[in-house]
């Protein structure tokens, strides 16, 4: 397994809070990060029946076993441990001695939150960043191969093909992942309802309309939406909310993290069919913004990601604000260089003139060379590793 880019992070927060939690979807690779980051602590998972069963019955038992502390696997499936490991912290504050992870986003913060308020540093670990894939040694070379491929790291490791990987991941998401999230009756329906999610990527999250076409109820489709984003398969970028304009639009937009996985969903088996996919643009844009969140989440970057939209149509597709800088950012999938791709970017930046910010102009399209033009940066889509999010 490659060095992830997150472990400086994780080393550096371990020497500040007694305990870590390490969220992510199944997969990602928090097991295997913590066992080499923290080999010296001893490990556990509570996804056994067994010691899921101790831990229920006897927490302070179960703590008991690690008087130096431990890494805690899947601690959403015992969530009253955090209430007995909260008297332990209490009475040694030690740091770097507890280590916990989760693949249910929701379930791990509501629980660590009111036990561990305080005590813990929470960091995320999305599925490889182009930065990671690129340092195994049968990457996918061309963006066809890498928008399938995606970037769970099984598939990279083992050298699997990624359709065959996917069918398994998905049909353990909707049977394991969804059934202790939510009391979701349907799995059929809710399966229709990733792969109509999944279609929709890049789109703005227009909840009444994927209700329809799913056959659910609209409240439905909010809870299961919010399924999606608790198990780390998709996420709304929110629509930027500055004063510039009162006609900004109010509603997210839903991207998925994992370009193999909307692959997959949307029927897709083989790297050409993208040649002459009508949502290859989506899928890619989808790509990018994911690219931009895991580089910010992995140096502790959480929020100021956001994309732009006015209500006359203008808009960027994403935006990174850090501080006194604005990065306007725009993705096209053509591989040949247009100066139109930059006009509605200068046009935005204008409305920002008399706001004092350092503001930059980014395009970045599916072609192989960096360019420089008329104050906007055309970044390649296999350099998006090396520029800097920040």
């Amino acid at each position: 397994m490659v060095d992830r880019d997150v472990e400086p992070r994780l080393k550096m927060l371990a020497k500040e809070f007694p305990a870590l939690v390490l969220t992510g979807p199944r997969q990602s690779g928090k097991s295997t990060i913590c066992k080499k980051v923290f080999a010296h602590l001893p490990y556990t998972t509570l996804e056994s029946p067994d010691i899921k069963a101790f831990a229920l019955e006897d927490p302070r038992g179960f703590l008991k076993q690690f008087p130096k502390g431990a890494v805690l696997d899947e601690i959403q499936n015992c969530p009253p441990i955090t209430s007995y490991l909260q008297e332990i912290i209490d009475g040694d504050p030690a740091p770097g001695r507890w280590v916990l992870t989760g693949s249910h986003n929701l379930s791990v913060m509501a629980s660590t939150s009111q036990s561990l308020a305080g005590r813990s540093a929470v960091l995320n670990l999305l599925p490889l960043s182009r930065r990671e894939v690129v340092e195994f040694p049968q990457h996918p070379k061309s963006l066809n191969e890498t928008l399938l491929t995606g970037g769970y790291p099984r598939i990279l490791d083992r050298k699997l093909r990624p359709a065959d990987w996917l069918s398994s991941y998905v049909a353990t998401y909707l049977e394991r992942d969804v059934r202790s999230l939510s009391n979701i009756g349907d799995l059929v329906a809710f399966q229709r309802f990733v792969q109509l999610s999944a279609g929709r990527t890049s789109q703005l999250l227009n909840l009444s309309s994927l209700a329809s076409d799913c056959g659910v109820s609209q409240p439905t489709a909010r809870a299961w939406a919010s399924v999606l984003e608790a198990s780390f398969i998709a996420f709304r970028l929110p629509s930027y909310h500055g004063n510039v304009s009162k006609r900004l639009m109010k509603m997210p937009k839903l991207h998925f993290y994992d370009s193999g996985l909307a692959c997959w969903l949307m029927g897709i088996r083989e790297a050409a069919q993208l040649d002459v996919h009508p949502l290859r643009g989506a899928i890619f844009e989808s790509w990018v913004v994911s690219e931009i969140i895991k580089q910010r989440f992995n140096r502790g970057e959480s929020n100021g990601t956001y994309f732009f939209r006015d209500k006359s149509g203008l808009e960027c597709d994403a935006l990174v604000q850090g501080g006194r800088t604005l990065k306007f950012i725009e993705i096209k999938a053509g591989q040949t260089i247009s100066s139109d791709w930059a006009v509605n970017n200068h046009k935005i930046a204008g409305m920002f003139e008399k706001s004092k910010q350092a503001v930059s102009n980014v395009v970045v399209y599916g072609g192989m060379e960096k360019q420089e033009r008329n104050g906007v940066t055309y970044l390649p889509w296999h350099a998006v590793q090396d520029y800097s999010w920040e």
